[in-house]
Order: C-alpha cells, then sequence, then structure tokens
C-alpha cells in the first residue's frame, strides 16, 4: 500500500531523479545533434525512439553507475543492474534496429508496389533502433553524467 511516507520517499530517491536528469539531457543532446546534422528542429527526436545517442543505454548505464557508487561495486543490485544494462543495450543495436531496417523495406515495398491502390495511409516506424555508435555514445553519457550527478547531489546533500 502506498502512504505518504511511501510515496515521499519515491520523490526523494536519488537514483529516480538522477535517472530523470540524464533523459532530460540526452533527450535535448538527441535534439541538438539533429539538429546539427539536419539543419532543422524535429520535436519528434525529443520524444521519439532511436537516433543519436541513445537514450536507453544512457538510462540504463546511469542507474548502474549510481547503484555500484552507492551501493558497492560487489552488491547483488549492482550485477543485476549491469546485466539488464547489457541486455538493454544488446536491444537496442540489436533487435530494435533490425526492426528498423525492416520497416524501412516495408515502407518502401508499399510505396513502390501498392502506390496506385493506397492500401496503407500509416507508414511504418524506420528509427526505431540503434548503431552500435549510438549504444557506446549513450552507454558513455550515462556513466558521466552518473558519476557526476552522484557526486554533485552527495557533496551538496552531505
Amino acid at each position: 500500500m502506498i502512504n505518504n511516507t511511501n510515496l515521499q520517499k519515491i520523490f526523494e530517491n536519488q537514483i529516480l531523479w538522477i535517472a530523470l536528469i540524464t533523459f532530460l539531457v540526452n533527450q535535448v543532446l538527441k535534439l541538438i545533434i539533429f539538429y546539427f546534422s539536419e539543419r532543422k528542429w524535429n520535436i519528434h527526436r525529443f520524444i521519439g525512439m532511436g537516433g543519436m545517442p541513445s537514450t536507453h543505454s544512457a538510462l540504463a548505464i546511469c542507474v548502474t553507475t549510481v547503484i555500484g557508487l552507492s551501493e558497492g561495486g560487489d552488491s547483488a543490485l549492482f550485477a543485476l543492474s549491469l546485466v539488464i544494462s547489457f541486455i538493454i543495450m544488446a536491444d537496442a543495436a540489436g533487435v530494435r534496429r533490425e526492426t528498423g531496417e525492416q520497416a524501412k523495406v516495408l515502407n518502401k515495398i508499399l510505396l513502390e508496389f501498392f502506390e496506385e491502390h493506397k492500401i496503407r495511409d500509416k507508414r511504418f516506424k524506420e528509427l526505431i533502433g540503434h548503431t552500435p555508435f549510438e549504444v557506446i555514445v549513450g552507454a558513455l553519457i550515462g556513466f558521466v553524467l552518473g558519476v557526476f550527478l552522484f557526486y554533485c547531489w552527495n557533496s551538496y546533500a552531505g
């Protein structure tokens, strides 16, 4: 049961706040990088999946880093978080990326083959996964922000 004390603890959870800040920073970076590469603003880069850098990787590694710093590298929680982070990053660069590549092919088939018949108005999302480079950059951002925010939070609080 959630009471006021439990709810207050959720809002005081250092790891959740650091993860939220990391999410926002990473999404803003994604928006800025898209602007410089395409020379146009696209708010979907802020709220959408895929692209540079990987927010999934940044969040996973950020949380793992903060758990490691607060609980210790030998804790079961850190080990679990690290394993889940690797699964998330492998999925982002593997299965989800392949899904995006398949969507590109399907969209092309629908556009070329069924152009006259208008079978489908909606296109499949193509930017779903990440390249390995986008995953690595996201992980580095997550690590750096995790360490930086953890020490800022704890030097300010204590």
